[in-house]
């Protein structure tokens, strides 16, 4: 009997731990102070200024950013937008330009990409870090699991007339297991942990002292948080034309979006992609100067992952008042 129970377990072993095996592409060592271009996609970054390149024949360089490396994308006029080196995730097509530095690495000075290439590698790299950091979490759940087995083991052999107790800590074992395996699968299951509003004047997107404040109060939550993401929604009142009215929401959301990024170093990957509804879904009447206040805000969301965060629950930062 013991020793179908420890078969049960090792089976939940098996079920519940998922292998990721990748091969090593060859690592190109640069001659110091050689100038180079190099053409391909980044495929594993080491910090927010170290990275590296895989070109179109697997050949990988590491690139390390220089301070002062000018990060653009590629513009039909003009020298194109400017982003931070912290920016750039894997799965991101660039032009990288540089000198080799006396590491063998290439010390970026000059670094090109296609914006809505960014963006695509952007929502991509924030699905991915969710699975992971499930991937973590089960092997260190295998470590866990695989001592439980050796005494396992260890209490059949040397205890034989024990096998009512020896069951009955092979069923809590399995029944662990089992749990663990809940607790990953619910990594990619979000919830919303916090809600905040912030509204502003007419016609306007610019944040007041007061938006600010939640703001501050939302990126302060998050760093609390394992496994967060944000999401932000922009909404407007209905004076105007619709068109209008759709782009300044999208300008709202994206201003709370800029300030949570570059007030607070929120993560790119732990922040989606903000839209604006325009007059859509409205909280308040809109024929009343109360209710068009009301309406001309921006709703962020703060949602944790149920697998990483257990006892969630739902606050509002918001005033009650908004």
């Amino acid at each position: 009997m013991i020793m179908k129970r420890i078969s049960a377990l090792f089976m939940a072993l098996a079920i519940g731990v998922v292998g990721a095996f990748a091969q090593d592409a060859q690592l190109r060592n640069l001659v110091n102070g050689q100038k180079y271009e190099i053409k391909g996609t980044i495929v594993s970054k080491e910090d927010d200024n170290t990275f590296i390149v895989r070109d179109t024949v697997g050949v990988d360089t590491r690139v390390v950013v220089s301070p002062n490396a000018s990060i653009r994308a590629n513009a039909f006029f003009g020298s194109g937008d400017r982003f931070p080196a912290a920016s750039l995730v894997r799965g991101l097509n660039l032009e990288v330009e540089g000198r080799g530095d006396g590491t063998g690495s290439l010390a970026a000075t000059k670094i090109r990409f296609d914006k809505s290439n960014l963006q695509t590698a952007q929502s991509i790299d924030s699905r991915v870090a969710p699975a992971e950091e499930r991937l973590t979490a089960a092997e260190e759940n295998a470590k866990r699991v695989s001592g439980q087995i050796d005494e396992l083991m260890a209490i059949s052999n040397a205890a034989r007339g024990g096998a009512k107790a020896a069951q009955e800590t092979a069923d809590a074992a399995v029944a662990g297991v089992n749990e663990t395996n809940k607790r990953i699968t619910a990594l990619d299951e979000y919830v919303v942990q916090s809600t905040a509003t912030v509204n502003f004047r007419v016609n306007s997107a610019v944040l007041s002292p007061e938006a600010k404040q939640q703001l501050d109060e939302v990126a302060a939550a998050a760093a609390t948080l394992r496994g967060y993401y944000i999401e932000v929604t922009g909404f407007a009142s209905a004076e105007g034309n619709a068109r209008a009215n759709k782009i300044l929401s999208d300008r709202r959301a994206q201003a709370v979006k800029d300030y949570l990024i570059m007030n607070h170093n929120i993560p790119l990957r732990r922040i989606g992609n903000s839209y604006g509804y325009g007059v859509a879904n409205p909280v308040a009447d809109n024929t009343t100067r109360e209710g068009r206040e009301a309406n001309r805000r921006v709703e962020i969301k703060l949602l944790v992952s149920r697998g990483l965060n257990q006892n969630v629950e739902v606050r509002s930062t918001a005033d009650d008042g908004n």
